[in-house]
C-alpha cells in the first residue's frame, strides 16, 4: 500500500502529474529540491516509493539518477511516461510583451528556445524547478516575470497562461521510475520488462556476446547507456532496459549474463508502460 510519495519539485511539478496519475488512489507527495534529498527521503522511511525522471524523448538519459538508484540498492517497481507540455505564465493581466524575465529549469528553457527567438528582449534565467518559479511569481506578486511550466502549476498558483504548448518539439515525453526500497511490489504474470545493470570482460567482443544472448532469449532492447566505474578508470557498467513476452525467457538470459558478466544486477522488475 503507497500512501506516501517523494518527487523532485512541489506540487504543479512533473513530478507531481505522474503522482497523480500513476497510483489507483490519492498519495500525499514529499517535496524535494534535488533527487539526492528524493533517495534520502526513501532510505530513511519517510515515504513509500519515490518517482524519479529517467529520460526524456528530446534530451535523452538522466544519467546520475541510474546511479542513485544502482548505488543505494533502491529497486523500480514501474515506469510512466507523461506528454511534457510546457507553458508560459504569469500573473493576470499581463501580456507576453509585458514579461522580461522568464525563469525556469534548464531541460525546459532548453526545450522551448525557439519561441523565445520571436521575443529577444526577454532574459531567459535557469532555475531549480518549474513549478517552484510559478509558486516564487505568486507569493512574491512578481510582476514582468514569467514561468515555464505545467498547466497544472497554473492553476494551483493562479497564474495567467500568456502561451499554450511551447516546446520547439510538440511529441515531447519523459519516462519516470516508481522507485521502492524492495522489488517485492509487481506480480511474476504482470511482468514484462526489466531494468538490468552489467559489466562486460574487458576484451573484444564481450559486450556483444551478452547482447546475443538477449536477442536468442527473445528479448528487446529498448534502453542502453553507459556509465564510468569511478574506481576502474577506463571501465564501464551497462544499465540496460529490456521487454519481453515471456518472463520465463527474461529469467533464462539472466542466468546466462551472470556468468558471462563480471557483474551483474536486477535494478527492476515491472509492467511495461507502453503495452
Amino acid at each position: 500500500m503507497i500512501n506516501t510519495v517523494a518527487i523532485q519539485g512541489i506540487r504543479g511539478s512533473f513530478h507531481h502529474i505522474v503522482s497523480q496519475e500513476f497510483f489507483d488512489k490519492p498519495v500525499a507527495i514529499i517535496e524535494c529540491m534535488t533527487f539526492d534529498r528524493v533517495v534520502e527521503a526513501l532510505i530513511n522511511k519517510e515515504c513509500d516509493a519515490a518517482i524519479m525522471a529517467l529520460e526524456n524523448s528530446i534530451a535523452g538519459s538522466i544519467i546520475p539518477n541510474y546511479a542513485l538508484i544502482d548505488d543505494h540498492e533502491l529497486h523500480v517497481v514501474g515506469e510512466y511516461y507523461l506528454d511534457i507540455q510546457h507553458n508560459l505564465m504569469a500573473l493576470p493581466n499581463q501580456s507576453i510583451k509585458d514579461i522580461k524575465e522568464v525563469y525556469s529549469h534548464p531541460m525546459a528553457l532548453l526545450q522551448c528556445k525557439d519561441f523565445f527567438k520571436d521575443y529577444p528582449d526577454i532574459k531567459l534565467v535557469e532555475d531549480k524547478d518549474t513549478a517552484e518559479v510559478a509558486e516564487r511569481i505568486q507569493n512574491q506578486n512578481l510582476k514582468h516575470v514569467g514561468a515555464i511550466a505545467s498547466v497544472l502549476a497554473a492553476d494551483i498558483f493562479k497564474l495567467d497562461v500568456l502561451a499554450h504548448s511551447i516546446q520547439t518539439i510538440k511529441h515531447n515525453e519523459t519516462r519516470f521510475a516508481i522507485v521502492k526500497r524492495t522489488n517485492t511490489e509487481v506480480v511474476e504474470t504482470a511482468i514484462s520488462k526489466a531494468s538490468i545493470k552489467f559489466e562486460a570482460d574487458h576484451k573484444r567482443g564481450s559486450l556483444a556476446a551478452i547482447l546475443n544472448v538477449m536477442s536468442d532469449c527473445k528479448l528487446s532492447l529498448t534502453k542502453i547507456q553507459s556509465l564510468p566505474i569511478i574506481k576502474t578508470p577506463w571501465k564501464y557498467a551497462f544499465f540496460v532496459d529490456v521487454t519481453f513476452d515471456a518472463y520465463a525467457d527474461f529469467l533464462k538470459a539472466k542466468s546466462l549474463i551472470e556468468i558471462m558478466s563480471p557483474s551483474f544486477k536486477v535494478l527492476g522488475e515491472y509492467k511495461n508502460a507502453k503495452l
